[in-house]
Protein backbone atom coordinates (compact mmCIF):
# COMPACT_ATOMS: atom_id res chain seq x y z
CA UNK A 1 0.00 0.00 0.00
CA UNK A 2 2.75 2.38 -0.93
CA UNK A 3 1.54 4.94 -3.69
CA UNK A 4 3.94 7.81 -5.79
CA UNK A 5 2.11 10.78 -6.72
CA UNK A 6 4.29 12.31 -9.65
CA UNK A 7 3.76 16.22 -11.05
CA UNK A 8 5.36 19.12 -13.08
CA UNK A 9 5.99 17.35 -16.36
CA UNK A 10 4.57 19.52 -19.56
CA UNK A 11 6.01 21.48 -22.44
CA UNK A 12 8.68 23.75 -22.40
CA UNK A 13 10.90 25.56 -24.93
CA UNK A 14 14.73 24.79 -24.97
CA UNK A 15 16.31 27.05 -22.02
CA UNK A 16 13.30 26.84 -20.08
CA UNK A 17 12.71 25.07 -16.75
CA UNK A 18 10.43 22.37 -14.57
CA UNK A 19 10.21 21.13 -11.65
CA UNK A 20 9.03 17.36 -11.04
CA UNK A 21 8.02 16.40 -7.76
CA UNK A 22 7.17 12.61 -6.52
CA UNK A 23 5.81 12.13 -3.25
CA UNK A 24 5.77 8.52 -1.73
CA UNK A 25 3.04 8.09 0.59
CA UNK A 26 1.45 4.56 2.64
CA UNK A 27 2.75 2.06 4.83
CA UNK A 28 6.05 3.97 5.04
CA UNK A 29 8.74 3.49 7.81
CA UNK A 30 11.42 4.93 6.13
CA UNK A 31 12.60 5.81 2.45
CA UNK A 32 16.04 4.83 1.65
CA UNK A 33 16.98 6.13 -1.71
CA UNK A 34 14.77 8.34 -3.92
CA UNK A 35 15.76 8.54 -7.67
CA UNK A 36 14.70 9.80 -11.00
CA UNK A 37 15.15 8.08 -14.63
CA UNK A 38 14.01 8.61 -17.74
CA UNK A 39 13.46 7.26 -21.20
CA UNK A 40 13.07 8.70 -24.16
CA UNK A 41 11.09 7.18 -27.91
CA UNK A 42 13.72 3.97 -28.84
CA UNK A 43 15.85 4.55 -26.49
CA UNK A 44 16.89 2.77 -23.28
CA UNK A 45 15.44 3.95 -19.84
CA UNK A 46 18.53 5.84 -17.88
CA UNK A 47 19.54 7.02 -14.72
CA UNK A 48 19.16 10.61 -13.99
CA UNK A 49 20.04 11.55 -10.23
CA UNK A 50 19.69 10.05 -7.51
CA UNK A 51 19.60 10.74 -3.39
CA UNK A 52 19.48 9.13 -0.18
CA UNK A 53 18.30 9.68 3.24
CA UNK A 54 21.82 10.70 3.95
CA UNK A 55 22.05 13.71 1.21
CA UNK A 56 24.26 11.63 -1.06
CA UNK A 57 23.85 12.01 -4.78
CA UNK A 58 24.33 11.24 -8.35
CA UNK A 59 23.90 12.33 -11.65
CA UNK A 60 24.01 11.23 -15.03
CA UNK A 61 26.52 13.47 -16.61
CA UNK A 62 24.51 14.23 -19.78
CA UNK A 63 22.14 16.72 -16.57
CA UNK A 64 25.13 17.52 -14.72
CA UNK A 65 25.14 21.33 -14.04
CA UNK A 66 21.66 21.70 -15.26
CA UNK A 67 19.48 19.25 -12.83
CA UNK A 68 19.40 18.93 -9.12
CA UNK A 69 17.78 16.62 -6.82
CA UNK A 70 16.88 17.28 -3.47
CA UNK A 71 14.74 15.67 -0.92
CA UNK A 72 11.86 16.68 1.68
CA UNK A 73 12.10 14.00 4.36
CA UNK A 74 9.76 14.31 6.36
CA UNK A 75 7.38 14.74 3.67
CA UNK A 76 8.56 11.52 1.77
CA UNK A 77 8.79 13.93 -1.36
CA UNK A 78 11.96 13.99 -3.62
CA UNK A 79 12.25 17.06 -6.72
CA UNK A 80 14.45 17.27 -9.76
CA UNK A 81 14.65 20.89 -10.68
CA UNK A 82 15.43 20.81 -14.36
CA UNK A 83 17.27 24.18 -15.99
CA UNK A 84 18.75 25.08 -19.41
CA UNK A 85 16.27 22.27 -20.93
CA UNK A 86 17.66 20.83 -24.31
CA UNK A 87 15.38 18.73 -26.50
CA UNK A 88 17.24 15.83 -25.57
CA UNK A 89 15.61 15.97 -22.40
CA UNK A 90 12.53 15.02 -24.12
CA UNK A 91 11.37 11.94 -22.31
CA UNK A 92 8.84 10.38 -19.91
CA UNK A 93 10.57 10.85 -16.52
CA UNK A 94 9.79 7.79 -13.91
CA UNK A 95 10.18 8.40 -9.91
CA UNK A 96 11.87 5.28 -8.31
CA UNK A 97 11.89 4.81 -4.51
CA UNK A 98 13.47 2.36 -2.80
CA UNK A 99 12.14 1.84 1.03
CA UNK A 100 11.20 -0.11 4.00
CA UNK A 101 7.37 -0.76 5.28
CA UNK A 102 6.21 0.17 8.46
CA UNK A 103 3.92 -2.63 9.12
CA UNK A 104 5.62 -6.40 8.60
CA UNK A 105 8.67 -4.40 8.04
CA UNK A 106 10.26 -5.05 4.10
CA UNK A 107 12.09 -3.78 1.82
CA UNK A 108 10.17 -2.17 -1.39
CA UNK A 109 11.06 -0.63 -4.67
CA UNK A 110 8.30 1.48 -5.87
CA UNK A 111 8.00 2.81 -9.83
CA UNK A 112 5.82 6.16 -10.20
CA UNK A 113 3.75 6.26 -13.34
CA UNK A 114 5.67 8.25 -14.95
CA UNK A 115 5.24 11.95 -16.43
CA UNK A 116 6.37 13.21 -20.25
CA UNK A 117 8.80 16.41 -20.11
CA UNK A 118 8.67 17.78 -23.85
CA UNK A 119 11.09 20.38 -24.90
CA UNK A 120 10.69 21.65 -28.25
CA UNK A 121 13.19 23.46 -30.93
Amino acid sequence: QVQLGESGGGLVQAGGSLRLACAASGNIFRVNVMAWYRQAPGKQRELVATMTTGGSTNYADSVKGRFTISRDNAKNTVYLQMNSLKPEDTAVYYCNVHLTTAIQIRSLEVWGQGTLVTVSS
